[in-house]
C-alpha cells in the first residue's frame, strides 16, 4: 500500500515538474532516467569490447602494454554523443556520466568484464578545473562502471600536476606535447600489482591515457587496460 502510495506520488510530481531526456528532450516514463529508452536503444555503439583487436588497441599498441582497450559510443560531430558529452562536461549535469557508465557496465559485466580489472581509475583533472566544474566527468562515468561491474573505483590514486589546454582541434604532435609531464601519482601502494581499468572521456589519439597510463605502469600495476564513454571518429 505505502508503495503504491509512494508511487502515486512520484507521479503526481513528474506531472508538474516532468524529467526530460539528455538525447531528444521528451518527457521521461515511469523507469527511466537520464535517457529515454529509445534514445538508449539507439546510441551508437562500437562493441569494441566483443573484439580483442579493435581500432583503439591498434592505435595503442607499441605505445603501452593494454591488456583491454574498449570505448561505448562512437563520437560524430553534432550527433547525440557529441550532445550527451557537451551536457556532462559543461551544463553541470554529471548524472549523464553515471548513467553512461552504468548501463556500459551491464553490456561489460555480460561480456565477463567483472573479473578483469581489480581497480577503476579515472583521468584526473588539475584541482583548479575541477573546482570550476564541480565535478570530474571521467570519475562520473567510473563510478557508474563500478556501480554495475562491482569493481572499485579510486579517484585519488592518479594526479594532474599541470593545467592543459583542450586538446580539441590540436594536431597530433600537439597532443602530446600538451599532455607530457602532466600526471602524477600518489598512493602508490595501491597500484602495485592490481589490474587497472583507466578511462577517460573522449579517446583521439589516446595521447592523454598514454601519458597517464605510463605512469600506472612505472609503479608496477599488474595490468593496465583502458575504456572511454566514446572515440572520436
Amino acid at each position: 500500500m505505502n508503495g503504491g502510495l509512494l508511487d502515486i506520488g512520484k507521479d503526481f510530481i513528474s506531472l508538474f515538474f516532468p524529467n526530460y531526456c539528455y538525447g531528444c528532450n521528451r518527457s521521461l516514463v515511469r523507469g527511466e532516467d537520464t535517457l529515454c529508452t529509445i534514445c538508449l536503444i539507439d546510441l551508437p555503439k562500437t562493441n569494441y569490447h566483443l573484439a580483442i583487436d579493435n581500432p583503439i588497441k591498434s592505435r595503442l599498441t607499441g605505445r603501452l602494454p593494454i591488456e583491454h582497450a574498449l570505448a561505448y559510443l562512437k563520437f560524430r560531430k553534432s550527433g547525440i554523443v557529441q550532445q550527451l558529452l557537451h551536457e556532462l562536461k559543461y551544463k553541470n549535469h554529471p548524472e549523464i556520466g553515471v548513467k553512461l557508465g552504468s548501463t556500459y557496465g551491464k553490456e561489460l559485466a555480460q561480456a565477463g568484464f567483472q573479473n578483469e580489472f581489480d581497480v577503476i581509475i579515472p583521468i584526473p583533472l588539475h584541482p583548479t578545473r575541477l573546482r570550476k566544474r564541480g565535478y570530474n566527468q571521467s570519475a562520473k562515468f567510473a563510478e557508474g562502471l563500478s556501480h554495475s561491474l562491482g569493481i572499485p573505483w579510486a579517484e585519488s590514486i592518479s594526479i594532474r600536476k599541470t593545467t592543459t589546454s583542450t586538446q580539441t582541434k590540436k594536431s597530433k604532435q600537439e597532443r602530446w606535447e600538451n599532455v607530457e609531464g602532466a600526471f602524477g601519482i600518489q598512493s602508490a601502494e595501491m597500484i602495485v600489482g592490481q589490474r587497472i581499468l583507466l578511462v577517460d572521456d573522449v579517446v583521439t589519439t589516446g595521447a592523454t591515457l598514454e601519458a597517464c597510463g605510463q605512469h600506472l605502469i612505472n609503479n608496477q600495476c599488474r595490468s593496465l587496460s583502458i575504456a572511454c564513454i566514446a572515440e572520436a571518429q
